[in-house]
């Protein structure tokens, strides 16, 4: 059986994953919205981010494994629950509340959540801060992504172009 820490970082990384999907509504309002012609497939995203959160819960079950006290592991708790807070905020933010100007401000907190994990988990074990940064290159592109899509369909109001 699995050790609890194992089970943890998998919930993590599946409920974050379900969540983002589960909040994620294509619809008419976000088919309508002009969009970059560089902006990836919809369909990559669900397999971009299932790959990019197993990396970070792999990343976590190393960090986890690599903490040596009670403080180690508590500052790996806090990195990846400010980041889960920080990563579950956005999807509402852009696809239910259609405020991806709302979103556009959480994701620097997203991206600074990532950092930290790059940052923080590195006392721990290196290989886990390398694993954080195909997230870190996701939620920068997306950030960028989030940015453009601002900027082509401004203003916004109550999710109304």
């Amino acid at each position: 059986m699995p050790e609890t820490h194992i089970i943890i970082a998998v919930l993590w990384a599946v409920i974050l994953g379900g969540a983002g999907g589960g909040l994620t509504k294509i619809g008419t309002w976000y088919r309508n919205l002009r969009k970059p012609s560089w902006q990836p497939p919809d369909w990559l995203f669900g397999p971009a981010w299932t790959l990019i959160l197993g990396l970070a819960a792999w990343a976590a079950v190393l960090a986890w494994e690599g903490a040596v006290s009670d403080a180690d592991r508590t500052t790996i708790i806090v990195l990846y629950a400010v980041n889960f807070v920080c990563h579950f905020l956005w999807s509402p933010l852009f696809f239910t509340l259609r405020r991806p100007d709302w979103s556009l401000i959480e994701v620097v907190f997203l991206w600074g959540s990532v950092l930290a994990l790059c940052i923080g988990l590195t006392p721990f074990s290196v290989l886990a801060s390398w694993l954080i940064v195909p997230y870190l290159a996701w939620v920068s592109f997306a950030a960028v992504l989030n940015l453009t899509i601002v900027r082509l369909n401004v203003p916004f109001v109550r999710g109304i172009k």
